[in-house]
């Protein structure tokens, strides 16, 4: 059984529904969304436009949602200002630079300069959330995103606050991502750098489904790959979009929660479609009728199969945080 911090306890309840599940939406994208919204627009968005789009995605799916993630450039301070984020939606907050350092056997996280885990916790932020690109067979470069996950995680401790930890595989020289070959590959990847990351002092894992869409059909191995990454987790685990088509997501997050996750934390999938709507009217019903029923659909699902975080880590719902008279003399 895993011991938590009272702080910590607080934030996953804010990001989590009653029952003790995840249904939380991925708004926190920068640099992939410009590219999208450049590629929908023919032309480059503007800071405004950014911020706007945000401020319609979390008014509209936050109702959703036990948890919005937002980045600090242009969505969490932003909806919180425009009223857009409601008070009872959990918010999470990324703490990563957007993109990575190049390394000559791969790549780095780097944290957002003038960014902090003490002003996450400050602007009332329920959790913090770090991306880190992640090959378990690049040992030296693994370990030093293990460093700067640790970091992160120490400051998390210090400032009692969850951390949540989004690990992404990659393809270096000589990989072709969308082939067989690397599809063999991955399922082993990620549940070793489940099995890697979660000895760290983290809280939530965001991991990516275990196999290939494209080339892995069989609902049986898919279930076995989620139950080795369930077996690998120390910590409650999450499903993450990763960009496929809703079908495949629902797909996923079903096998998933069956397997062990307690939830999903979806993105693209979600609400994707929607760039490709020039008008705001449009693309607002959008978020509001079809990205809200998929997260309502996709919160049945989960309350029906998923794992409440807390049973993951061994606690009762009856006793997640037990306390003696005078706890507070030693917080």
């Amino acid at each position: 059984m895993k011991a938590l911090s009272i702080g910590k306890i607080r934030g996953l309840q804010q990001i989590s529904t009653a029952t003790g599940h995840f249904i939380m939406c991925a708004m926190d994208h920068r640099s992939g969304l410009i590219t999208m919204m450049e590629d929908a627009q023919h032309e480059v968005p503007d800071y405004t436009e950014i911020v706007q789009l945000k401020l319609d995605m979390c008014s509209t799916m936050g109702a959703f949602s036990s948890g919005i993630l937002l980045d600090p450039e242009y969505g969490a301070a932003q909806c919180i200002a425009g009223n857009a984020l409601s008070g009872h939606t959990g918010l999470l907050v990324s703490i990563e630079a957007t993109g990575y350092e190049k390394d000559p056997t791969g790549r780095l996280t780097t944290l957002l300069k003038g960014w902090s885990v003490e002003k996450i916790k400050r602007m009332g932020a329920s959790a913090v959330k770090i991306l880190v690109y992640y090959r378990p067979d690049i040992k030296k470069l693994a370990a030093k995103q293990l460093k700067t996950i640790a970091g992160v995680a120490a400051d998390c401790n210090k400032y009692d606050i969850p951390l949540l930890v989004e690990p992404k595989t990659y393809r270096v020289e000589g990989e072709i991502m969308d082939s067989s070959e690397f599809a063999r590959k991955l399922p082993e990847m990620v549940i070793e750098t489940a099995r890697q990351i979660t000895e760290l002092p983290v809280d939530v894992l965001k991991a990516e489904f275990p196999a290939d869409a494209k080339y892995e059909k069989d609902a049986a191995k898919m279930a076995g790959y989620c139950k080795g990454l369930d077996a690998a987790s120390r910590i409650p685990w999450v499903i993450l979009s990763a960009g496929v088509d809703y079908e495949t997501f629902k797909q996923q997050v079903t096998i998933a929660c069956r397997a062990g996750a307690s939830g999903f934390l979806g993105g693209r999938a979600v609400w994707q479609e929607a760039l490709e709507i020039s008008g705001r009217p449009e693309r607002l019903k959008f978020f509001r009728d079809i990205a809200g029923s998929r997260l309502s659909e996709l919160s049945r699902i989960t309350a029906e199969n998923a794992k409440p975080w807390f049973a993951k880590i061994g606690i009762k719902e009856s006793d997640i945080a037990p306390t003696r008279p005078g706890w507070y003399r030693n917080y």
